[in-house]
């Protein structure tokens, strides 16, 4: 089961209690106070594992305790301390202070370690309280409580491709053509109910993650449909692929023009981002529809269709990449960087696809 969100109670461990004790041996009078400190509580920490991609191993509102520290002991022996307490979370994990909302921690990297919580410190042996006046003190510290803190995880998978679209419009077909996902496909609406990872190579050294959320209807930011649930998955993603669908009952320019308002809505960040759009299912329009099909929505957006670009592989398609010679300036994010029909089944102009946003994700990371 994927779980993307539960609420904790974490709690750092309790000091162990000084200990009160004399010095008692043979031939030695007065041998004074000898006890030794509690031992220091147990830390809370977090660490991020790649090896874990979802929250489901919490049980909701579940508390978590670090160890307690021993009572210290006779002879000035300081009790043990005790074990720290790591909880293991996946990348893209954000630990949120329940009360107040603000982040405490952003767990990206594989093996990132952050320290929550101090556990309480061991209470003084007797042995801290002699003086000239007491020189048989029979008390020592009871060790300091822990801190007990109430939290959020919330996970937001990282990926550099986030795919956008309505439900069943080919998100699912196009990760699995081109990565190393495999989620479910099926011919009903929200066959994707949870979101997907997949890794997509270029060559043998290069690549890039692509992220397939639940498809999204209008409203989706205001909870409609599942979109508003998933909808935060796409949050780190620099680049947003939206796909529009050539063969819907859908108009074209109502599907891209709810597609990036609820995005916009759901996150003004978000909405700013780079994006292409692929229009799919070219292979079930008729052919003699499809080039004024393509036409006629880049005209909607004011864009020229260029059939000379390197990335075109299929020169019988109108296709549209943006002109980056000059890259200083960087790529115009008011307008998509590309836009291709494809087909995932046939396998048509998948590769320009592949080529051409791994060059819009490059741009981000130089």
């Amino acid at each position: 089961m994927f779980t993307d969100s539960v609420e904790l109670t974490v709690s750092s461990g309790k000091g162990g209690q000084g200990c009160v004790a004399f010095r008692r041996e043979k031939f030695v009078l007065n041998g004074g106070p000898n006890g030794g400190d509690g031992g220091k509580g147990g830390d809370i920490w977090f660490k991020c594992d790649n090896n874990t991609h979802t929250l489901s191993h919490f049980q909701r509102k579940m508390h978590i305790k670090a160890d307690q520290g021993v009572q210290g002991e006779g002879r000035n022996m300081t009790g043990k301390s005790g074990d720290k307490k790591i909880i293991i979370v996946p990348p893209g994990t954000q630990i949120l202070d329940m009360d107040s909302g603000e982040v405490l921690f952003d767990m990206l990297t594989h093996g990132q370690e952050a320290k929550f919580i101090t556990g309480g410190k061991g209470g003084l042996g007797n042995t801290h309280f002699k003086s000239p006046t007491n020189q048989r003190p029979t008390y020592a510290q009871p060790g300091e409580k822990g801190e007990t803190r109430s939290i959020k995880l919330d996970l937001k998978l990282i990926a550099d491709v986030g795919l956008v679209g309505f439900p069943n419009v080919g998100k699912s077909t196009l990760i699995s053509t081109v990565s190393n996902a495999r989620p479910e496909i099926a011919n009903y609406e929200f066959t994707t109910l949870t979101p997907k990872l997949g890794q997509v190579n270029i060559g043998d050294f290069e690549s890039f993650v692509m992220a397939d959320i639940p498809g999204i209807i209008g409203g989706a930011h205001e909870g409609k449909g599942l979109g508003i649930q998933f909808l935060r998955h796409i949050e780190r993603t620099k680049t947003l692929l939206y796909m529009v669908d050539l063969a819907s009952y859908r108009d074209l320019k109502e599907q891209i023009e709810v597609l990036k308002e609820e995005i916009s809505s759901f996150s003004e960040k978000l909405g700013e981002s780079k994006y292409a759009i692929a229009l799919t299912r070219v292979d079930v329009v008729p052919p003699d529809e499809i080039n004024e099909l393509i036409l006629g929505f880049l005209e909607l957006l004011g864009l020229e269709a260029s059939k000379t670009n390197e990335f075109n592989f299929d020169n019988q398609m109108p296709f549209f990449v943006q002109d980056s010679a000059d890259e200083t300036l960087g790529y115009d994010r008011t307008q998509p960087y590309l836009v291709a029909p494809i087909s995932s089944v046939t396998s048509k102009n998948i590769e320009a696809l592949k080529y051409s946003l791994f060059n819009l994700v490059q741009s981000d990371r130089i």
